[in-house]
């Protein structure tokens, strides 16, 4: 079984792999100034609580030993300045997670929302696992941003303020510690600089793995049938030892910088001591001054610290890398046209031509759909046929050319208007709702249930849906359907919403000739007036349309009735290509039937 491997699958590559990034997290930053102000504030008195106290015990310290009576009053102020600190850092917490939370939530929303307002060919670039994993772990890692980089600027302050303070108690104690800072902060830089190269490694990886995974549960019964449990196993779990790598190589990074931090702050703490014990020794100190200048030697050393909160920052930011990937996906942008009221529908492409990797889908198609027929666009695969419907329904932009709805190009007009005018059926549509019901009403305008019911009946689904166990309210996720039931009710939704132009993207391959001849004729009669552009590989579509659209490899070969084209030996060799097109054929040409020709 061949499945495509999404290692494989061309990824977009990015322009510049640090202002897009940087500048979304820049973004979220903006969006949560107040929660991060938040953070800032809640962890920077919070730091003042922690540089404040180690004077106040070491002043506790000398009246206690002296017996002052005003040892007391500095007891309480101790009890107090604990108590602090305790709530400011309850506080950080909650600042902390509202922010990343709500950060998460818009992140994710733009990329929602960039991905449907692209060109599904567009945004098709991107394998759902590993879209998934962008929307999902990614947006949380970079939603983190925020209050990070909040908390990692307040969480400088306390070193920063203990080593102020260490100077004031003592300068030689503080030259002590300032002599051992270059080191720690060369190893604070190789971690940074490490992590990010791992980080990166390990989410592309995860994606990968993702994707793997996704695609083999939309293949699961092919996997089944095929027999190739094992070899599938084996090829999504490939991944598995590249990820372990990559996650070994990032604790590896922080393992280093804990160790080399852990051996570094000691042995400067250790300096302060013994520097402010010789002062004690000397006169130059109290024993209060030694214990105070130890507590801040142990503060100032908090700056090893931070590490976590930077390795943050770095997941964060190469995160927002990978969403900005997603967020700079060419967005379909709309007009302020609207129709012209009672227009019937015709459709006009001037010159398009579409590309995709610089391979053209559509070349120089020039074509008019004249309102209210019906057009069936035939083709070997490969032909073009999807992409002339996406284009017709503007799905998608043409490289090249015009595309008009009764004289109006299609980018001009109002998103509303569009899609309340243009309707789609595809070969495997997706029902979103809690109800079949809902599913089937939604769209541009919400359809009445009398609107359901009567596109249901059009669609020929009315009959196997009043048989389920609770009708038009059962969840789609739950009814027990079949591929052309699906294809029904999906039908079913665009008959409910049909406006000025219907078209139906191989809408009706599961049906048996039966019933795809009584939905044409309940489409004829029963759904309102329009344009109807149909992608058919039946031979029974062909006949009945007003014209046939023959496309090969990306040009239109010839337009006119089936009954013309028919005397073409190429022409009908794309009917007898298809699976069903043997069956077909001899309903066609029956005698009796409409439009039926000799062969």
């Amino acid at each position: 079984m061949t499945q495509q491997d999404p290692r494989h699958t061309r990824q977009p590559a990015p322009a510049n792999p640090a202002s897009p990034a940087d500048s979304l997290l820049r973004d979220a930053v903006r969006r949560n100034k107040g929660r991060a102000t938040g953070v800032f504030a809640s962890s920077a008195l919070s730091a003042g609580a922690a540089v404040a106290l180690p004077a106040v015990v070491g002043r506790t310290l000398d009246l206690l030993l002296a017996r002052d009576p005003a040892a007391r009053g500095w007891l309480v102020l101790c009890a107090v300045l604990v108590v602090a600190e305790v709530l400011l850092e309850a506080a950080e917490s909650w600042y902390t997670g509202t922010a990343q939370a709500r950060s998460t939530a818009w992140l994710r929303t733009r990329g929602v929302a960039r991905l449907l307002g692209s060109a599904p060919r567009d945004a098709a670039r991107f394998p759902p696992g590993d879209t998934a994993t962008r929307l999902s772990v990614n947006a949380t890692e970079a939603g983190a941003a925020p209050g990070a980089a909040a908390g990692l600027a307040a969480a400088l302050l306390a070193p920063a303020g203990a080593l102020v303070a260490l100077v004031l108690v003592d300068p030689w104690c503080a030259l002590a510690f300032a002599a051992g800072l270059p080191l720690l902060l060369l190893v604070l830089r190789a971690f940074a600089v490490g992590s990010s190269d791992s980080v990166a490694r390990y989410q592309q990886v995860q994606s990968v793995l993702a994707s793997l995974l996704t695609e083999a549960l939309a293949g699961a019964r092919s996997i089944a049938a095929a027999g190739t449990v094992d070899r599938d196993r084996a090829r999504i779990l490939a991944p598995l030892p590249e990820l372990g790598v990559q996650g070994h190589r990032m604790w590896a990074v922080h393992g280093r910088a804990v160790a080399r931090s852990g051996v570094l702050l000691p042995l400067l703490t250790t300096a302060v001591v013994l520097v402010g014990g010789l002062g004690v020794v000397s006169g130059r100190m109290s024993v209060g001054e030694l214990l105070a200048a130890s507590r801040y030697a142990a503060l100032a050393a908090g700056v090893g610290a931070v590490a976590g909160l930077l390795g943050t920052l770095v997941r964060s930011r190469t995160a927002a890398r990978r969403l900005s990937e997603v967020l700079a996906l060419p967005g379909l942008t709309h007009g302020v046209r609207k129709l012209p009221p009672g227009g019937p529908g015709t459709l006009e492409l001037c010159g398009v031509d579409v590309l995709h990797d610089g391979k053209p889908l559509l070349s120089e198609v020039s074509l008019v759909l004249p309102g209210g027929t019906t057009t069936a666009v035939v083709g070997r695969s490969g032909a073009g046929k999807s992409t002339l419907a996406a284009v017709a329904g503007r799905l998608c932009d043409p490289d090249a050319g015009t595309v008009l709805l009764d004289g109006v190009p299609l980018r001009e007009l109002g998103a509303g208007q569009l899609r309340a005018e243009v309707g789609y059926a595809f070969e495997r549509p997706a029902l979103f709702g809690d109800t079949l019901a809902a599913a089937l009403a939604s769209g541009a305008r919400t359809a009445t249930p009398a609107e359901v019911r009567a596109a249901a009946r059009a669609a020929g689904a009315e009959n196997f849906v009043q048989l389920l166990p609770s009708g038009y309210d059962t969840d789609p996720v739950e009814a027990p359907l079949s591929g052309g039931e699906f294809q029904r009710l999906g039908l079913a939704r665009a008959f409910a919403h049909a406006g000025r132009l219907l078209i139906l993207d191989d809408a009706t391959s599961s049906l048996d000739t039966a019933t795809e001849r009584r939905i044409e004729e309940a489409l004829t009669q029963d759904v309102g007036p329009g344009t109807r552009l149909c992608v058919a590989h039946r031979l029974s579509s062909a006949v009945r349309a007003d014209q046939v659209v023959w496309l090969d490899e990306g040009r239109v070969r010839a337009v006119g009735p089936h009954r013309e084209l028919w005397h073409e030996s190429a022409y009908r060799e794309v009917f007898a290509a298809t699976a069903q097109g043997a069956g077909a054929a001899q309903e066609a040409v029956r005698p009796g039937l409409p439009g039926a020709i000799e062969p």
